[in-house]
């Protein structure tokens, strides 16, 4: 059965097909976030740290860090910080440090330069998730070295020197062409995960049933986990938070094992909870239980973010317990 391993500096999450729906926590990202953006230009990493210590409560098992800033004011006075191979690799190091310091979670180094990439693994303790490669040769030749290296898996995003095609037969021959260029360099198929490409619903009126075909397919022809960036479904739609909550259950039952997403969402993160509970990945329903109970909580006027907070640190204050820091070689 494959197993997708990450590992923090004590905590190793497991993403497979037997395994608990994974949330990959989406918020530590500053494209388009204007004011975390503005933030990170003047060394405020205040925010950064916020989202971190509230993904984790909410229920996020796994941290994406993207370093895709834009340093306006820096730029108008130094012309390299108009080049992301210049800003990007600093930015993340010092991104992964900040978010070590706060919460012990496995991370997902998110970035389109190949030196940012390089400083995330680099600084990351355990085995992160590399984020990411698609079929584009140059981008294959980059990429796939450091995931050798570092021994680390990588997500797998089905679009290559063509672009995204909107045929699914052409996204999972991409795909598996990414899982035989892997295997080249000794990568095993259980270290891949693929991003089929979720397609808005709103401009594509199969965008669902492709994404659950083709998830359904990579899982038996080629025995890899998945991801998707889960909100994309919703783009451009009203009530983007009750369809995201209707695919994700779905995506589910058709195999997806793991999401790119927003976790500070009542919604979605009841709607994964219930899934996993009905694919007897909660067995004994105490994660249901749990969110229940947080959820009660909520009624009483408390956000979701600090009704599960406050779950969290209740729990640790009766009976959690932290191992030793384990860094990388």
């Amino acid at each position: 059965m494959t197993r997708t391993v990450l590992e923090s500096a004590t905590k190793t999450v497991v993403i497979g097909f037997d395994e608990p729906f994974c949330v990959i926590g989406e918020r530590i990202n500053p494209t388009g976030r204007k004011k975390l953006a503005a933030e990170l230009e003047l060394d405020d990493f205040t925010t950064v740290e916020r989202d971190a210590l509230e993904q984790v409560a909410c229920g996020a098992m796994v941290l994406d860090v993207n370093s895709g800033a834009v340093f306006t004011n820096k730029m108008a006075a130094d012309p390299r910080y108009a080049d992301n191979n210049f800003v990007e690799p600093p930015l993340m190091k010092a991104l992964i440090e900040r978010v070590q310091a706060v919460v012990d979670v496995p991370l997902c180094i998110d970035s389109s330069v190949p030196g940012a990439l390089e400083a995330g693994l680099q600084a990351a303790y355990g085995r992160p998730l590399l984020n990411s490669v698609t079929g584009e040769e140059d981008r294959l030749e980059l990429v796939l070295p450091l995931v050798k290296k570092y021994n680390v898996p990588v997500v797998a995003i089905s679009n290559d020197d063509t672009g995204i095609s909107e045929d699914p037969d052409v996204r999972f021959a991409v795909a598996k062409k990414i899982v035989e260029r892997a295997a080249d360099f000794g990568i095993p198929a259980h270290d891949i995960v693929v991003d089929p490409l979720v397609m808005p619903i709103g401009a594509m009126a199969s965008a669902g049933q492709q994404v659950f075909a083709l998830v359904r397919r990579l899982r038996d022809e080629l025995g890899v986990n998945t991801t998707c960036g889960a909100s994309n479904i919703s783009f451009g739609l009203p009530n983007r938070h009750g369809i995201n909550a209707a695919f994700l259950p779905m995506a589910i039952g058709a195999g997806m094992t793991s999401a790119i997403m927003n976790p500070v969402r009542s919604v979605e993160m009841e709607a994964i909870r219930a899934a996993n509970m009905l694919m007897n990945h909660d067995p004994n329903g105490g994660a249901w239980i749990g969110l229940a109970k947080v959820l009660d909580a909520v009624k009483d006027g408390v956000t979701f973010a600090e009704a599960s907070r406050a779950a969290m640190d209740a729990g640790a204050r009766t009976g959690g317990r932290r191992g030793g820091r384990r860094s990388r070689g």
